[in-house]
């Protein structure tokens, strides 16, 4: 096959280096329990700083927690999921991310399967059969893109309050940025490793999205564009992802 055919295949984007027929996952363990939050402020609640202040506390970050933050436009939610009881959690986000103010009642303990319910965003105590319920969700259109921000340049407070501008300009079934944080073991692989070059050096993933339902489908170029200018009025504070990455549609 050769080394260089070994290593593209093994990502590439949206590239085709051959038909794969199969393939071997390496499962990772997990403890028993797990503990996951949903924490949401307001604009008026210092949002926009918080936002700020979480990109300088990625760093400091134990490695079994997965951080993602989304922006709509009012408020921001953090919503994670920690490899580890609600204890050791909050004693390490006290270290961390003092600023998120997180306490005991915002969180709820789970098994990590019961947690993949709760991230789809079903009711809880909901049944783990909805899992093998294949059916289709909800329609609709959307539009999304994709950028990466540098461990070396955050993103400055006044371009925070330019995003919040701008998801405001648009009445939208849903429009929303989800800031995913990397570092942990994302840090040990170096860019040239795997044919996924955003590895150590990224601070966090940005996914832009707007959705709207099919009633609206007249309105799409209007939602398109608006999120091509976001996209562009972005340009100065991130890195784009590679060509034909998947989220980047």
């Amino acid at each position: 096959m050769g080394e260089d055919l070994f290593w593209a295949i093994r990502g590439g984007g949206g590239n085709t280096f051959g038909v794969v027929v199969a393939w071997k996952l390496e499962l990772v363990t997990v403890p028993p329990t797990v503990t996951v939050f949903n924490v949401t402020r307001t604009l008026e609640q210092n949002a926009t700083k918080l936002v700020h202040q979480w990109q300088s506390a990625i760093g400091k970050f134990d490695e079994d927690l997965f951080s993602r933050i989304f922006l709509s436009r009012v408020n921001t939610s953090q919503t994670s999921l920690f490899l580890g009881g609600v204890d050791r959690l909050l004693s390490m986000m006290q270290q961390s991310f003092p600023q998120l103010g997180l306490v005991k009642e915002d969180c709820i303990e789970m098994s990590w399967i019961e947690s993949t319910v709760y991230f789809a965003s079903f009711p809880r105590n909901t049944s783990l059969d909805v899992l093998l319920d294949r059916s289709p969700g909800s329609t609709g259109s959307f539009k999304a893109k994709t950028d990466y921000v540098s461990v070396k340049e955050p993103i400055p407070e006044i371009a925070l309050e330019g995003i919040w501008e701008r998801l405001n300009q648009l009445d939208a079934q849903v429009a929303q940025l989800q800031l995913t944080a990397y570092g942990g073991k994302m840090d040990e692989i170096s860019e040239t490793s795997t044919p996924f070059p955003h590895r150590a050096g990224n601070l966090f993933q940005i996914h832009y999205a707007v959705f709207w339902g099919d009633q609206d489908s007249e309105r799409s170029q209007i939602y398109t564009s608006w999120i091509r200018k976001l996209y562009s009025y972005m340009t100065p504070y991130v890195t784009c992802c590679y060509p034909i990455f998947d989220p980047c549609f």
